[in-house]
């Protein structure tokens, strides 16, 4: 009891220092965390660009436009023209396919789906994104695959393949059925829990007046989704977008397994090709060290994390623009 009333009656200036002292130091520590990260991801450009360097002076400009991967040793050509468009091309086409679904999975959750069945799906939306990238591979490999020649190959390629202009996306020069594409479904697969689960929990956080009030005009549930849910949520919406975007953009172990890793320029979308994520984690293992063929993998690596930081540049100028506007 005195001991708590002597620090009642400690002078004001005395419990005010050492407040301050306290959020002094808990503000260097904020302040240290987030130089951390900056160091960090600094650290890993630079050593990827050091490292990718001999490359980029071997082969110039022209090693972003080359088709090229000859290993050979005395004719080593390398070109990241390949895996760039095949990075570019499935995390596109991924986001094409995983958005639609992931908005419909968390209208449902959000505005139709009766209380009782809430939980189940949303628990097995957590477990999907819990799957390992592996698992995603192997599952594609052995059952996606098959699925997509038999069925979307075959049957896209015979009967839209001699239409113009989209014809020549979806022929089928190819029947193993690893192909842009099947990556593509199985990347839409594994960011689709991400998408979902990200725009459920921010349809939940509208509040309920606003909604009320759109429904006391005669809206339909589209239109309140449309009219006032999605304006209300449009930033974190793109924000889970994005999210899902990048683990698409750097995904390797799933994409290895089911683009066919062939190193050579698709003329569809049921082409194998490669991308930039499988051919590292694919050759490299296999490159010596300070050889000309390691340098190309390091400038590639340097190049996706260039590519992903145009993506999420050009997602946040569109999004500050929308918000402006």
């Amino acid at each position: 009891m005195s001991t708590t009333a002597a620090a009642l009656q400690a002078p004001a200036g005395t419990r005010r220092k050492i407040g301050s002292t306290g959020d002094l130091i808990f503000e260097w520590m904020c302040r240290g965390s987030g130089i951390l990260v900056l160091l960090l991801l600094g650290a890993i450009i630079l050593t990827l660009f050091v490292g990718g360097l001999p490359a980029f002076r071997e082969f110039g400009a022209g090693f972003l436009t080359s088709t090229a991967w000859n290993p050979v040793e005395g004719r080593e050509q390398y070109g990241a023209l390949v895996p760039m468009l095949g990075t570019i091309v499935s995390a596109v086409l991924a986001i094409l396919l995983a958005v639609p679904a992931a908005f419909g999975v968390a209208f449902f959750l959000t505005e139709l789906s009766p209380p009782w069945l809430r939980r189940p799906i949303g628990t097995a939306i957590e477990l999907l994104a819990a799957i390992p990238s592996i698992i995603y591979g192997m599952w594609g490999l052995f059952v996606l695959v098959p699925f997509v020649q038999q069925y979307i190959q075959l049957t896209i390629g015979e009967t839209l393949g001699e239409l113009p202009l989209i014809g020549v996306l979806l022929a089928s020069n190819s029947f193993t059925g690893t192909s842009v594409f099947t990556a593509s479904l199985v990347l839409a697969i594994m960011i689709l829990p991400f998408i979902a689960a990200t725009m459920r929990d921010v349809f939940e956080q509208v509040p309920p007046v606003y909604k009320e009030s759109a429904y006391g005009l005669g809206c339909t549930r589209w239109e309140v989704m449309k009219g006032v849910v999605l304006p209300y949520t449009r930033v974190s919406v793109v924000g889970g977008i994005m999210l899902g975007l990048g683990r698409a953009l750097g995904e390797t172990m799933a994409v290895t397994f089911v683009i066919g890793n062939a190193n050579r320029m698709p003329s569809s979308l049921f082409d194998p090709s490669t991308t930039i994520a499988s051919i590292v984690a694919m050759e490299f293992p296999e490159s010596l060290m300070g050889s000309l063929k390691q340098s190309s993998l390091l400038a590639l690596g340097f190049l996706l994390f260039v590519i992903s930081f145009i993506v999420l540049a050009i997602s946040r100028f569109l999004l500050r623009s929308r918000l402006k506007g």
